[in-house]
């Protein structure tokens, strides 16, 4: 097999985050269940950004965050996700393109605004989003160049990209140029209610084009459709070569070769906020999975890089992550 020009191919709904601390009051005002991830429209997206204070703007998307901390640990990495020509747009491309991740998509010159993604932070940490994709959902087979795809050694996809009909397509058929160059895939659950949605289809996914599936506990058990961890395990064990599942506090449970291994968190002082632990975990472990490491200690990484995520506020890293690795190591 040729030598891959990537480590990781990622593909997801580029956002831009708008993130506020707030307080419960405000998720009740607005009947939001907290932690979780709702898909809103237009208006509704103009309704609660009126009702926030003074927020911070930042490139996010999910597995956009996950390419931000690659690329923070010394990975070659490539994204691909639908911006619109808009000033939105221009700040995600630059954002992307500055940390050292390739971006190829060329941007829509007609439809929806850049799509956005309003990150409620609550005093105990704990992130409530409502997103509105916006030009994301554009994205389309025509997107995804099956030659990049089989350049990179694992091509990760992020289940909110299953939400818009046509990056569905173009999630199938990277999944189908990444197996049919040899290379593997990467999944994401991404949220609960996400998993609620396509229960089944995610279930079709895992058994037949899923390579390393991530899920926290919560994403697990809806999927198996259990109320106990160690039942998700179970059922989840042997039916894909390697699982990480992340528990926050309790650390991780990885699934590979038929063991089981946990793995502790790691806290690098106060939790700030937890947006983008998820996201840093999978970019640490898929790291450590494209460098040669080992499945557990591929776990220890993933764990350096959450902690460094929840130590403040924001989803993308703001110290070197290779340099902190190499530092506990």
């Amino acid at each position: 097999m040729q030598k891959a020009h990537y480590h990781v191919l990622g593909i997801g709904n580029a956002i831009v985050d708008v993130l506020w601390q707030t307080d419960d009051d405000f998720l009740v005002r607005h009947g939001l269940a907290k932690g979780s991830m709702t898909l809103i429209e237009a208006e509704a997206a103009e309704r609660l950004y009126a009702d926030m204070g003074e927020a911070i703007e930042s490139s996010g998307g999910s597995v956009a965050n996950s390419m931000a901390g690659l690329a923070s640990l010394g990975a070659r990495g490539c994204y691909v996700g639908k911006v619109r020509d808009d000033q939105l747009g221009q700040i995600f491309r630059h954002d992307i393109r500055a940390i050292g991740v390739d971006f190829p998509t060329a941007p829509a010159i007609a439809g929806p605004p850049t799509a956005r993604c309003l990150v409620l932070v609550t005093p105990d940490a704990q992130r409530t989003m409502c997103t509105y994709l916006g030009a994301s959902t554009a994205l389309g087979p025509e997107d995804v160049d099956e030659a990049l795809v089989a350049a990179a050694e694992i091509t990760y996809l992020e289940g909110y990209l299953w939400d818009p009909p046509r990056a569905k397509e173009a999630f199938l058929k990277a999944m189908r140029a990444a197996h049919a160059a040899g290379r593997r895939v990467a999944l994401s659950l991404s949220d609960r209610f996400c998993v609620k949605r396509y229960r089944e289809e995610f279930l079709e996914l895992v058994d037949n084009h899923v390579d390393i599936l991530f899920a926290n506990e919560h994403e697990a058990m809806a999927l198996f459709q259990v109320e106990d961890f160690a039942a998700a395990v179970a059922a989840l064990n042997g039916r894909v070569p390697i699982a990480a599942l992340t528990r926050s506090a309790a650390g991780s449970t990885v699934l590979s070769d038929g063991e089981t291994t946990v793995v502790a968190a790691e806290r690098l002082g106060q939790v700030i906020d937890t947006t983008g632990a998820g996201d840093l975990y999978a970019a640490g472990f898929l790291y450590g999975l494209t460098h040669g490491r080992q499945a557990a200690d591929c776990g220890r990484i993933a764990s350096l890089a959450a902690a460094e995520a929840i130590s403040h506020l924001g989803a993308r890293p703001r110290r070197n992550l290779k340099q902190l690795v190499a530092q506990f190591r």
